[in-house]
Protein backbone atom coordinates (compact mmCIF):
# COMPACT_ATOMS: atom_id res chain seq x y z
CA UNK A 1 0.00 0.00 0.00
CA UNK A 2 2.96 2.04 0.94
CA UNK A 3 4.66 1.73 -2.67
CA UNK A 4 0.73 2.13 -4.11
CA UNK A 5 0.62 5.72 -2.75
CA UNK A 6 4.18 6.45 -3.26
CA UNK A 7 3.50 5.59 -7.29
CA UNK A 8 0.14 7.88 -7.54
CA UNK A 9 2.60 10.84 -5.44
CA UNK A 10 5.26 10.21 -8.61
CA UNK A 11 2.92 10.14 -10.76
CA UNK A 12 1.16 13.89 -9.82
CA UNK A 13 4.90 15.33 -9.22
CA UNK A 14 5.24 14.53 -13.30
CA UNK A 15 2.20 16.31 -13.68
CA UNK A 16 3.27 18.97 -11.85
CA UNK A 17 0.69 18.50 -9.25
CA UNK A 18 2.60 18.96 -6.07
CA UNK A 19 0.04 19.63 -3.93
CA UNK A 20 -1.49 16.11 -4.44
CA UNK A 21 2.33 14.66 -4.67
CA UNK A 22 2.98 15.91 -1.38
CA UNK A 23 -0.16 14.65 0.01
CA UNK A 24 0.00 11.07 -1.54
CA UNK A 25 3.76 10.86 -0.09
CA UNK A 26 2.69 11.85 3.06
CA UNK A 27 0.10 8.65 2.97
CA UNK A 28 3.29 6.85 2.08
CA UNK A 29 5.20 7.97 5.53
CA UNK A 30 2.30 6.90 7.66
CA UNK A 31 2.50 3.32 6.10
CA UNK A 32 6.23 3.16 5.80
CA UNK A 33 7.78 5.94 8.33
CA UNK A 34 11.26 4.76 8.06
CA UNK A 35 11.74 4.65 4.58
CA UNK A 36 14.06 7.90 3.78
CA UNK A 37 13.17 7.69 0.17
CA UNK A 38 9.35 8.87 1.06
CA UNK A 39 11.09 11.50 3.10
CA UNK A 40 13.28 13.10 -0.11
CA UNK A 41 10.45 12.71 -2.49
CA UNK A 42 8.04 14.59 -0.18
CA UNK A 43 10.76 17.37 0.70
CA UNK A 44 11.15 17.52 -3.21
CA UNK A 45 7.09 18.64 -3.84
CA UNK A 46 7.73 20.96 -0.63
CA UNK A 47 9.86 22.93 -2.16
CA UNK A 48 8.66 23.09 -5.94
CA UNK A 49 5.77 24.61 -3.86
CA UNK A 50 7.96 27.13 -1.62
CA UNK A 51 7.34 25.64 1.59
CA UNK A 52 10.87 25.55 2.19
CA UNK A 53 10.28 25.27 6.35
CA UNK A 54 8.61 21.27 5.59
CA UNK A 55 10.85 20.58 3.04
CA UNK A 56 13.93 21.57 5.65
CA UNK A 57 12.68 19.23 8.27
CA UNK A 58 12.03 16.26 5.81
CA UNK A 59 15.44 16.92 4.47
CA UNK A 60 16.90 16.45 7.76
CA UNK A 61 14.48 13.53 8.48
CA UNK A 62 16.23 11.91 5.39
CA UNK A 63 19.27 12.66 5.97
CA UNK A 64 18.70 11.19 9.51
CA UNK A 65 17.88 7.87 8.39
CA UNK A 66 20.53 7.48 5.78
CA UNK A 67 23.26 9.59 6.54
CA UNK A 68 25.66 7.93 3.68
CA UNK A 69 22.55 9.03 0.82
CA UNK A 70 24.55 11.85 -0.78
CA UNK A 71 20.57 12.07 -2.55
CA UNK A 72 19.65 13.60 1.11
CA UNK A 73 21.91 16.19 1.38
CA UNK A 74 20.95 17.51 -2.13
CA UNK A 75 17.49 17.88 -0.66
CA UNK A 76 18.73 19.39 2.83
CA UNK A 77 21.03 21.82 0.27
CA UNK A 78 18.26 22.99 -1.63
CA UNK A 79 15.48 23.51 1.18
CA UNK A 80 18.48 25.67 3.20
CA UNK A 81 19.00 27.36 0.00
CA UNK A 82 15.27 28.56 -0.21
CA UNK A 83 15.08 29.65 3.18
CA UNK A 84 17.78 32.00 2.34
CA UNK A 85 20.74 30.60 3.90
CA UNK A 86 23.44 30.21 1.08
CA UNK A 87 26.61 29.18 3.18
CA UNK A 88 24.37 26.40 5.10
CA UNK A 89 22.89 25.28 1.54
CA UNK A 90 27.11 25.26 0.73
CA UNK A 91 27.79 23.45 3.43
CA UNK A 92 25.12 20.65 2.71
CA UNK A 93 25.65 19.93 -0.73
CA UNK A 94 29.57 19.95 -0.14
CA UNK A 95 28.69 16.98 2.62
CA UNK A 96 26.85 14.91 -0.36
CA UNK A 97 29.90 15.78 -2.75
CA UNK A 98 32.48 14.33 -0.39
CA UNK A 99 29.88 10.85 -0.63
CA UNK A 100 29.58 10.98 -4.51
CA UNK A 101 31.95 13.54 -6.23
CA UNK A 102 30.33 12.89 -9.76
CA UNK A 103 26.97 14.14 -8.74
CA UNK A 104 25.78 16.43 -10.89
CA UNK A 105 23.03 17.74 -9.13
CA UNK A 106 24.94 17.98 -6.16
CA UNK A 107 27.58 20.20 -8.20
CA UNK A 108 24.96 22.51 -9.50
CA UNK A 109 23.39 22.85 -6.12
CA UNK A 110 26.72 23.82 -5.11
CA UNK A 111 27.26 26.39 -7.54
CA UNK A 112 23.99 27.99 -7.02
CA UNK A 113 24.55 28.11 -2.95
CA UNK A 114 28.05 30.16 -3.48
CA UNK A 115 26.48 32.26 -6.49
CA UNK A 116 23.62 33.44 -3.75
CA UNK A 117 26.69 33.89 -0.99
CA UNK A 118 27.90 37.35 -0.15
CA UNK A 119 30.52 38.99 -2.42
CA UNK A 120 34.01 39.19 -0.52
CA UNK A 121 36.55 41.38 -1.14
CA UNK A 122 39.88 40.80 -3.33
CA UNK A 123 41.77 38.50 -1.42
CA UNK A 124 45.64 39.42 -1.04
CA UNK A 125 48.65 37.79 1.53
CA UNK A 126 46.94 34.70 3.71
CA UNK A 127 43.72 35.65 1.70
CA UNK A 128 45.41 34.26 -1.29
CA UNK A 129 46.08 30.98 0.15
CA UNK A 130 43.08 30.94 1.70
CA UNK A 131 41.28 31.08 -1.75
CA UNK A 132 42.58 27.24 -2.38
CA UNK A 133 40.26 26.25 -0.27
CA UNK A 134 37.52 27.74 -2.93
CA UNK A 135 37.43 24.90 -5.23
CA UNK A 136 34.17 23.26 -6.25
CA UNK A 137 36.04 19.35 -5.42
CA UNK A 138 37.89 20.00 -2.02
CA UNK A 139 35.76 18.00 -0.30
CA UNK A 140 36.33 15.10 -3.23
CA UNK A 141 39.99 15.75 -3.28
CA UNK A 142 40.21 15.23 0.40
CA UNK A 143 37.97 12.54 0.53
CA UNK A 144 40.09 10.90 -2.04
CA UNK A 145 43.52 11.12 0.36
CA UNK A 146 43.46 8.13 2.72
CA UNK A 147 45.55 10.66 4.71
CA UNK A 148 43.23 12.71 5.19
CA UNK A 149 39.66 11.56 4.64
CA UNK A 150 39.56 10.33 7.92
CA UNK A 151 39.41 13.83 8.94
CA UNK A 152 35.93 14.88 7.53
CA UNK A 153 34.42 12.41 10.11
CA UNK A 154 35.72 15.13 12.95
CA UNK A 155 33.28 17.87 13.32
CA UNK A 156 35.83 20.34 15.21
CA UNK A 157 38.07 19.99 11.36
CA UNK A 158 35.19 19.95 8.99
CA UNK A 159 33.62 23.31 10.94
CA UNK A 160 37.48 24.89 10.84
CA UNK A 161 37.28 24.09 6.76
CA UNK A 162 34.34 25.57 6.64
CA UNK A 163 35.48 28.75 8.06
CA UNK A 164 38.50 29.07 5.74
CA UNK A 165 35.91 28.64 2.95
CA UNK A 166 33.88 31.51 4.34
CA UNK A 167 37.10 33.53 5.93
CA UNK A 168 40.03 32.92 3.77
CA UNK A 169 41.81 35.48 6.09
CA UNK A 170 41.23 32.88 8.87
CA UNK A 171 43.46 30.05 7.68
CA UNK A 172 46.40 31.51 9.66
CA UNK A 173 44.29 30.77 12.83
CA UNK A 174 44.29 26.88 12.04
CA UNK A 175 48.10 26.69 11.08
CA UNK A 176 49.08 25.35 14.64
CA UNK A 177 46.79 22.20 13.50
CA UNK A 178 48.52 19.70 11.64
CA UNK A 179 45.31 18.37 10.29
CA UNK A 180 44.99 21.56 8.39
CA UNK A 181 49.00 22.06 7.10
CA UNK A 182 48.05 18.28 6.41
CA UNK A 183 45.11 19.30 3.86
CA UNK A 184 46.60 22.64 2.59
CA UNK A 185 49.67 20.67 2.00
CA UNK A 186 47.27 18.03 -0.49
CA UNK A 187 46.00 20.99 -1.79
CA UNK A 188 49.31 23.22 -3.01
CA UNK A 189 51.03 20.24 -3.93
CA UNK A 190 54.24 20.46 -1.75
CA UNK A 191 55.59 19.05 1.76
CA UNK A 192 55.10 21.82 4.72
CA UNK A 193 56.86 21.13 7.70
CA UNK A 194 54.83 20.53 11.38
CA UNK A 195 55.76 22.59 13.91
CA UNK A 196 56.99 19.25 15.60
CA UNK A 197 59.69 19.20 13.02
CA UNK A 198 58.33 15.45 12.14
CA UNK A 199 58.08 16.05 8.14
CA UNK A 200 61.03 18.27 6.29
CA UNK A 201 59.15 20.90 3.92
CA UNK A 202 59.76 23.49 1.38
CA UNK A 203 58.76 27.26 2.35
CA UNK A 204 55.59 28.07 0.56
CA UNK A 205 56.46 30.87 -1.87
CA UNK A 206 53.55 33.67 -1.09
CA UNK A 207 52.07 34.32 -4.72
CA UNK A 208 53.70 38.10 -5.53
CA UNK A 209 50.84 39.99 -6.11
CA UNK A 210 50.55 43.82 -5.87
CA UNK A 211 48.88 45.92 -3.53
CA UNK A 212 45.78 46.33 -4.81
CA UNK A 213 44.57 50.28 -5.11
CA UNK A 214 42.15 51.50 -2.10
CA UNK A 215 38.68 51.31 -3.19
CA UNK A 216 37.08 54.81 -5.13
CA UNK A 217 34.32 55.43 -2.97
CA UNK A 218 31.70 54.59 -6.24
CA UNK A 219 33.44 50.58 -4.80
CA UNK A 220 32.74 51.64 -1.15
CA UNK A 221 29.53 51.72 -2.19
CA UNK A 222 27.44 48.92 -1.00
CA UNK A 223 27.09 45.77 -3.42
CA UNK A 224 23.41 45.39 -4.28
CA UNK A 225 22.53 41.94 -2.79
CA UNK A 226 22.52 39.04 -5.12
CA UNK A 227 18.65 37.18 -4.63
CA UNK A 228 19.14 33.49 -5.08
CA UNK A 229 17.05 32.00 -7.28
CA UNK A 230 14.74 29.70 -6.32
CA UNK A 231 15.84 25.85 -6.58
CA UNK A 232 13.98 24.10 -9.88
CA UNK A 233 11.77 21.40 -9.01
CA UNK A 234 13.90 17.94 -8.61
CA UNK A 235 13.00 14.31 -10.14
CA UNK A 236 11.62 12.23 -7.24
CA UNK A 237 13.99 9.69 -6.52
CA UNK A 238 13.27 6.13 -7.45
CA UNK A 239 14.42 3.19 -5.56
CA UNK A 240 16.64 0.49 -7.15
CA UNK A 241 13.06 -2.32 -6.33
CA UNK A 242 11.42 0.46 -8.37
CA UNK A 243 14.13 0.53 -10.64
CA UNK A 244 13.82 -2.88 -11.80
CA UNK A 245 10.23 -3.45 -11.78
CA UNK A 246 10.14 -0.69 -14.14
CA UNK A 247 12.60 -2.71 -16.18
CA UNK A 248 10.91 -5.37 -15.95
CA UNK A 249 7.76 -4.20 -17.24
CA UNK A 250 9.81 -2.79 -20.17
CA UNK A 251 11.29 -5.99 -20.96
CA UNK A 252 7.65 -8.21 -20.54
CA UNK A 253 6.32 -5.55 -23.46
CA UNK A 254 9.09 -6.68 -25.93
CA UNK A 255 8.16 -9.88 -25.12
CA UNK A 256 4.38 -9.65 -25.60
CA UNK A 257 5.26 -7.96 -28.90
CA UNK A 258 7.27 -10.98 -30.11
CA UNK A 259 4.35 -13.14 -28.57
CA UNK A 260 2.46 -11.13 -31.37
CA UNK A 261 4.32 -11.70 -33.59
CA UNK A 262 4.68 -15.39 -33.56
CA UNK A 263 0.70 -15.45 -33.18
CA UNK A 264 0.44 -13.58 -36.49
CA UNK A 265 2.52 -16.43 -38.02
CA UNK A 266 0.73 -19.21 -36.73
CA UNK A 267 3.76 -20.12 -34.17
CA UNK A 268 1.85 -21.06 -31.33
CA UNK A 269 3.97 -22.47 -29.07
CA UNK A 270 6.50 -19.76 -29.66
CA UNK A 271 3.90 -16.96 -28.93
CA UNK A 272 2.60 -19.19 -25.91
CA UNK A 273 7.13 -18.94 -24.53
CA UNK A 274 6.77 -15.26 -25.26
CA UNK A 275 3.94 -14.56 -23.16
CA UNK A 276 4.79 -16.98 -20.29
CA UNK A 277 7.78 -15.10 -20.04
CA UNK A 278 5.97 -11.88 -19.70
CA UNK A 279 3.85 -12.82 -17.47
CA UNK A 280 6.82 -14.39 -15.43
CA UNK A 281 8.47 -10.79 -15.63
CA UNK A 282 5.01 -8.16 -15.29
CA UNK A 283 2.00 -9.95 -12.79
CA UNK A 284 0.81 -6.96 -13.41
CA UNK A 285 -0.89 -6.79 -16.98
CA UNK A 286 -3.37 -9.12 -17.62
CA UNK A 287 -3.20 -8.58 -21.52
CA UNK A 288 -0.40 -11.56 -21.27
CA UNK A 289 -3.31 -13.71 -20.02
CA UNK A 290 -5.47 -13.23 -22.36
CA UNK A 291 -3.17 -13.21 -25.33
CA UNK A 292 -2.15 -16.07 -24.06
CA UNK A 293 -5.96 -17.39 -23.97
CA UNK A 294 -6.59 -16.90 -27.44
CA UNK A 295 -3.22 -19.07 -28.39
CA UNK A 296 -4.66 -21.65 -26.73
CA UNK A 297 -8.34 -21.38 -28.02
CA UNK A 298 -6.51 -21.68 -31.26
CA UNK A 299 -4.87 -24.72 -30.46
CA UNK A 300 -8.11 -26.16 -29.45
CA UNK A 301 -6.66 -26.64 -26.14
CA UNK A 302 -9.96 -25.02 -24.36
CA UNK A 303 -8.89 -26.13 -20.38
CA UNK A 304 -5.90 -24.68 -20.39
CA UNK A 305 -7.62 -21.13 -22.27
CA UNK A 306 -10.43 -21.46 -19.79
CA UNK A 307 -7.88 -21.60 -16.59
CA UNK A 308 -5.91 -18.48 -18.24
CA UNK A 309 -8.97 -16.52 -18.42
CA UNK A 310 -10.04 -17.22 -15.02
CA UNK A 311 -6.71 -16.05 -13.57
CA UNK A 312 -6.85 -12.94 -15.96
CA UNK A 313 -10.61 -11.86 -14.45
CA UNK A 314 -9.33 -12.25 -10.68
CA UNK A 315 -5.96 -10.64 -10.84
CA UNK A 316 -7.77 -7.86 -13.12
CA UNK A 317 -10.19 -7.27 -10.62
CA UNK A 318 -7.73 -7.12 -8.06
CA UNK A 319 -6.03 -4.68 -10.07
CA UNK A 320 -8.66 -2.82 -10.95
CA UNK A 321 -8.14 -3.24 -14.86
CA UNK A 322 -10.14 -1.84 -17.75
CA UNK A 323 -13.24 -3.01 -17.86
CA UNK A 324 -12.87 -4.07 -21.57
CA UNK A 325 -9.55 -6.45 -20.29
CA UNK A 326 -12.17 -8.27 -17.88
CA UNK A 327 -14.59 -8.36 -21.05
CA UNK A 328 -12.21 -9.75 -23.19
CA UNK A 329 -11.00 -12.36 -20.77
CA UNK A 330 -14.72 -13.58 -19.97
CA UNK A 331 -15.51 -13.33 -23.66
CA UNK A 332 -12.85 -16.24 -24.63
CA UNK A 333 -13.62 -17.88 -21.63
CA UNK A 334 -17.17 -18.19 -22.95
CA UNK A 335 -16.19 -19.09 -26.06
CA UNK A 336 -13.98 -22.29 -25.06
CA UNK A 337 -17.05 -23.62 -23.01
CA UNK A 338 -18.90 -23.22 -25.97
CA UNK A 339 -16.40 -25.31 -28.24
CA UNK A 340 -16.88 -27.74 -25.20
CA UNK A 341 -20.79 -28.03 -25.04
CA UNK A 342 -22.07 -31.38 -26.08
CA UNK A 343 -25.68 -30.91 -24.86
CA UNK A 344 -27.45 -27.85 -25.02
CA UNK A 345 -27.64 -27.82 -20.85
CA UNK A 346 -23.83 -27.23 -21.45
CA UNK A 347 -24.34 -23.79 -23.51
CA UNK A 348 -25.78 -22.53 -20.04
CA UNK A 349 -22.70 -21.34 -18.66
CA UNK A 350 -21.33 -20.36 -21.94
CA UNK A 351 -24.13 -17.70 -22.18
CA UNK A 352 -23.87 -16.81 -19.14
CA UNK A 353 -20.38 -16.12 -19.24
CA UNK A 354 -21.23 -14.28 -22.61
CA UNK A 355 -24.02 -12.15 -20.56
CA UNK A 356 -21.42 -11.12 -17.54
CA UNK A 357 -18.72 -10.03 -20.36
CA UNK A 358 -21.33 -7.67 -21.84
CA UNK A 359 -21.67 -6.26 -18.32
CA UNK A 360 -18.53 -5.17 -18.30
CA UNK A 361 -18.03 -3.70 -21.45
CA UNK A 362 -20.68 -4.43 -24.37
CA UNK A 363 -19.68 -5.03 -27.96
CA UNK A 364 -20.72 -6.34 -30.93
CA UNK A 365 -18.27 -9.57 -31.14
CA UNK A 366 -19.48 -10.65 -27.49
CA UNK A 367 -22.84 -9.89 -28.48
CA UNK A 368 -23.22 -12.39 -31.80
CA UNK A 369 -21.22 -14.73 -29.90
CA UNK A 370 -23.79 -14.49 -27.61
CA UNK A 371 -26.99 -15.05 -29.83
CA UNK A 372 -24.82 -17.91 -31.67
CA UNK A 373 -24.28 -19.89 -28.37
CA UNK A 374 -27.96 -19.17 -27.94
CA UNK A 375 -29.35 -20.56 -31.19
CA UNK A 376 -26.90 -23.35 -30.80
CA UNK A 377 -28.44 -24.59 -27.82
CA UNK A 378 -31.79 -24.09 -29.56
CA UNK A 379 -30.81 -26.47 -31.90
CA UNK A 380 -29.31 -28.84 -29.82
CA UNK A 381 -32.47 -28.76 -27.67
CA UNK A 382 -34.59 -29.68 -30.63
CA UNK A 383 -32.09 -32.74 -31.70
CA UNK A 384 -32.12 -33.60 -28.50
CA UNK A 385 -36.20 -33.88 -28.17
CA UNK A 386 -36.08 -35.60 -31.34
CA UNK A 387 -38.07 -38.69 -31.11
CA UNK A 388 -40.15 -39.77 -34.70
CA UNK A 389 -42.19 -42.67 -32.58
CA UNK A 390 -43.62 -40.21 -29.88
CA UNK A 391 -44.34 -37.55 -33.06
CA UNK A 392 -46.28 -40.22 -34.61
CA UNK A 393 -48.50 -41.10 -31.25
CA UNK A 394 -48.92 -36.65 -31.12
CA UNK A 395 -50.19 -37.23 -34.99
CA UNK A 396 -52.52 -39.91 -34.73
CA UNK A 397 -53.74 -37.54 -31.67
CA UNK A 398 -54.59 -34.68 -33.39
CA UNK A 399 -56.22 -36.69 -36.13
CA UNK A 400 -58.72 -37.81 -33.81
CA UNK A 401 -59.24 -34.62 -32.21
CA UNK A 402 -59.64 -33.07 -35.94
CA UNK A 403 -62.37 -35.90 -36.82
CA UNK A 404 -64.07 -34.43 -33.95
CA UNK A 405 -63.92 -30.97 -35.25
CA UNK A 406 -61.33 -29.87 -31.78
CA UNK A 407 -59.45 -27.85 -34.13
CA UNK A 408 -57.59 -26.01 -31.38
CA UNK A 409 -56.66 -29.59 -29.99
CA UNK A 410 -55.43 -30.84 -32.88
CA UNK A 411 -53.02 -28.00 -33.64
CA UNK A 412 -51.94 -28.58 -30.26
CA UNK A 413 -50.59 -32.02 -30.86
CA UNK A 414 -49.80 -31.33 -34.56
CA UNK A 415 -47.60 -28.76 -33.17
CA UNK A 416 -46.09 -31.05 -30.06
CA UNK A 417 -45.38 -33.96 -33.25
CA UNK A 418 -43.29 -31.55 -35.04
CA UNK A 419 -41.41 -30.86 -32.12
CA UNK A 420 -40.53 -34.07 -31.93
CA UNK A 421 -39.69 -34.42 -35.64
CA UNK A 422 -39.95 -31.05 -37.70
CA UNK A 423 -39.00 -33.39 -41.05
CA UNK A 424 -42.34 -34.77 -41.57
CA UNK A 425 -44.09 -33.10 -44.29
CA UNK A 426 -47.66 -34.83 -43.52
CA UNK A 427 -47.68 -33.24 -40.06
CA UNK A 428 -47.18 -29.69 -41.77
CA UNK A 429 -50.42 -30.87 -44.28
CA UNK A 430 -53.00 -31.54 -40.84
CA UNK A 431 -51.62 -28.89 -39.32
CA UNK A 432 -52.58 -26.39 -42.49
CA UNK A 433 -55.90 -27.85 -42.74
CA UNK A 434 -56.66 -27.06 -38.90
CA UNK A 435 -55.57 -23.54 -39.72
CA UNK A 436 -58.00 -23.66 -42.74
CA UNK A 437 -60.62 -24.34 -40.81
CA UNK A 438 -59.55 -21.83 -38.03
CA UNK A 439 -59.35 -19.23 -40.37
CA UNK A 440 -56.17 -19.30 -39.75
CA UNK A 441 -54.92 -18.66 -43.45
CA UNK A 442 -51.24 -16.68 -43.31
CA UNK A 443 -50.65 -19.71 -40.86
CA UNK A 444 -51.80 -22.43 -42.74
CA UNK A 445 -50.63 -21.10 -46.22
CA UNK A 446 -47.12 -21.39 -44.42
CA UNK A 447 -47.54 -25.09 -43.25
CA UNK A 448 -48.38 -25.63 -46.41
CA UNK A 449 -45.28 -24.30 -48.40
CA UNK A 450 -43.33 -25.87 -45.56
CA UNK A 451 -44.80 -29.44 -46.51
CA UNK A 452 -43.74 -28.79 -50.12
CA UNK A 453 -40.43 -27.64 -49.14
CA UNK A 454 -39.87 -31.21 -47.64
CA UNK A 455 -41.52 -33.43 -50.20
CA UNK A 456 -42.25 -31.64 -53.29
CA UNK A 457 -44.09 -34.76 -54.67
CA UNK A 458 -46.18 -35.03 -51.69
CA UNK A 459 -49.69 -34.09 -53.49
CA UNK A 460 -51.68 -33.12 -50.18
CA UNK A 461 -49.13 -30.32 -49.79
CA UNK A 462 -50.67 -28.84 -52.95
CA UNK A 463 -54.39 -28.98 -52.68
CA UNK A 464 -53.85 -27.48 -48.81
CA UNK A 465 -51.98 -24.30 -50.21
CA UNK A 466 -54.45 -24.26 -53.29
CA UNK A 467 -57.10 -24.19 -51.31
CA UNK A 468 -56.08 -21.53 -49.13
CA UNK A 469 -55.53 -19.12 -51.95
CA UNK A 470 -58.74 -20.08 -53.61
CA UNK A 471 -59.85 -18.84 -50.20
CA UNK A 472 -58.19 -15.93 -50.38
CA UNK A 473 -60.06 -14.93 -53.75
CA UNK A 474 -55.98 -15.46 -55.28
CA UNK A 475 -57.47 -17.55 -57.80
CA UNK A 476 -54.20 -17.05 -60.79
CA UNK A 477 -52.35 -18.32 -57.67
CA UNK A 478 -53.93 -20.83 -56.60
CA UNK A 479 -54.55 -22.36 -60.30
CA UNK A 480 -50.76 -21.94 -60.87
CA UNK A 481 -50.39 -24.32 -57.05
CA UNK A 482 -53.25 -27.02 -58.48
CA UNK A 483 -51.08 -26.99 -61.92
CA UNK A 484 -47.92 -27.63 -60.17
CA UNK A 485 -49.31 -30.38 -58.06
CA UNK A 486 -50.28 -31.55 -61.50
CA UNK A 487 -46.81 -32.16 -62.80
CA UNK A 488 -45.74 -34.60 -59.97
CA UNK A 489 -49.55 -36.62 -59.88
CA UNK A 490 -51.73 -35.71 -63.28
CA UNK A 491 -54.26 -37.74 -62.42
CA UNK A 492 -55.23 -36.32 -59.16
CA UNK A 493 -59.01 -35.69 -58.94
CA UNK A 494 -58.61 -33.06 -56.23
CA UNK A 495 -56.07 -30.97 -58.31
CA UNK A 496 -57.84 -30.73 -61.12
CA UNK A 497 -61.37 -29.95 -59.54
CA UNK A 498 -59.09 -27.34 -58.16
CA UNK A 499 -57.95 -26.02 -61.66
CA UNK A 500 -61.62 -25.81 -62.84
CA UNK A 501 -62.54 -24.18 -59.99
CA UNK A 502 -60.01 -21.72 -60.70
CA UNK A 503 -60.90 -21.28 -64.37
CA UNK A 504 -64.72 -20.50 -63.72
CA UNK A 505 -63.78 -17.80 -61.43
CA UNK A 506 -60.87 -16.02 -63.75
CA UNK A 507 -63.83 -16.58 -66.89
CA UNK A 508 -66.60 -14.72 -64.67
CA UNK A 509 -64.40 -11.91 -64.17
CA UNK A 510 -63.73 -11.98 -67.64
CA UNK A 511 -67.13 -11.84 -69.24
CA UNK A 512 -67.94 -8.72 -66.35
CA UNK A 513 -69.86 -10.88 -64.42
CA UNK A 514 -68.85 -9.78 -61.31
CA UNK A 515 -71.22 -7.42 -58.95
CA UNK A 516 -69.41 -4.19 -58.33
CA UNK A 517 -69.04 -5.41 -54.42
CA UNK A 518 -67.19 -8.17 -55.92
CA UNK A 519 -65.16 -6.73 -58.53
CA UNK A 520 -63.80 -3.95 -55.64
CA UNK A 521 -63.11 -6.25 -53.31
CA UNK A 522 -60.61 -8.07 -55.96
CA UNK A 523 -59.06 -5.28 -57.12
CA UNK A 524 -58.46 -4.16 -53.39
CA UNK A 525 -56.98 -7.35 -52.52
CA UNK A 526 -55.35 -7.09 -55.89
CA UNK A 527 -53.40 -3.51 -55.35
CA UNK A 528 -51.89 -5.25 -52.38
CA UNK A 529 -50.20 -8.39 -54.36
CA UNK A 530 -46.36 -7.11 -54.99
CA UNK A 531 -46.70 -8.96 -57.84
CA UNK A 532 -49.48 -7.16 -59.73
CA UNK A 533 -48.02 -3.99 -58.37
CA UNK A 534 -44.66 -5.14 -60.46
CA UNK A 535 -46.67 -5.47 -63.52
CA UNK A 536 -48.67 -2.31 -63.29
CA UNK A 537 -45.45 -0.70 -62.57
CA UNK A 538 -43.43 -1.96 -65.39
CA UNK A 539 -42.89 0.36 -68.38
CA UNK A 540 -42.99 -2.14 -70.67
CA UNK A 541 -46.72 -3.51 -69.32
CA UNK A 542 -47.82 0.07 -69.14
CA UNK A 543 -47.38 0.40 -72.87
CA UNK A 544 -48.76 -2.78 -73.69
CA UNK A 545 -52.11 -1.28 -71.52
CA UNK A 546 -52.04 1.73 -73.63
CA UNK A 547 -52.13 -0.17 -76.53
CA UNK A 548 -55.15 -2.23 -75.81
CA UNK A 549 -57.18 1.09 -75.15
CA UNK A 550 -55.92 2.77 -78.20
CA UNK A 551 -54.40 0.63 -80.97
CA UNK A 552 -56.56 -3.04 -80.86
CA UNK A 553 -53.72 -3.97 -83.71
CA UNK A 554 -50.45 -3.33 -81.37
CA UNK A 555 -51.99 -5.21 -78.47
CA UNK A 556 -52.98 -8.56 -80.89
CA UNK A 557 -49.31 -8.69 -81.77
CA UNK A 558 -48.25 -8.46 -77.43
CA UNK A 559 -50.74 -11.15 -76.44
CA UNK A 560 -48.39 -13.18 -78.99
CA UNK A 561 -45.57 -13.26 -76.25
CA UNK A 562 -46.32 -15.78 -73.45
CA UNK A 563 -44.54 -13.62 -70.88
CA UNK A 564 -47.34 -10.70 -71.96
CA UNK A 565 -50.10 -13.00 -72.17
CA UNK A 566 -49.17 -14.75 -68.51
CA UNK A 567 -49.54 -11.01 -67.17
CA UNK A 568 -52.34 -9.68 -68.83
CA UNK A 569 -54.12 -13.13 -67.41
CA UNK A 570 -53.23 -11.86 -63.89
CA UNK A 571 -54.73 -8.44 -64.16
CA UNK A 572 -57.99 -9.87 -65.45
CA UNK A 573 -58.07 -12.95 -62.73
CA UNK A 574 -57.72 -9.61 -60.51
CA UNK A 575 -60.28 -7.69 -61.84
CA UNK A 576 -57.53 -4.76 -62.61
CA UNK A 577 -58.45 -5.52 -66.52
CA UNK A 578 -61.46 -6.70 -68.12
CA UNK A 579 -61.56 -8.25 -71.77
CA UNK A 580 -64.67 -7.70 -74.53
Amino acid sequence: MADEAKAKGNAAFSAGRFEEAARHFGDAIALAPDNHVLYSNRSAAYASLGRYKEALADAERTVALRSDWAKGYSRLGAARLGLGDPAAAVEAYEKGLALEPSNAALKDGLAQARQALPRARPASGADAIGNVFQGADIWSKIAADPTTRPYLEQPDFTQMLREVQRNPGSLNNYLSDPRMVQVLSLLLNIRIQTQNGSQASEPAPEPSQSTPPPPSPKQQQKQPETKPREPEPEPVEMTDEEKERKEKKATAQKEKEAGNAAYKKKDFETAIQHYTKAMELDDEDISYLTNRAAVYLEMGQYDECIKDCDVAVERGRELRADFKMISRALTRKGTALAKLAKSSKDYDVAIETFQKALTEHRNPDTLKRLNDAERAKKDLEQQEYYDPKLADEEREKGNEFFKQQKYPEAVKHYTEALRRNPKDPKVYSNRAACYTKLGAMPEGLKDAEKCIELDPTFSKGYTRKGAIQFFMKEYDKAMETYQEGLKHDPSNQELLDGVKRCIQQINKANRGELTPEELKERQGKAMQDPEIQNILTDPVMRQVLIDFQENPRAAQEHLKNPGVKQKIQKLVSAGIVQMK
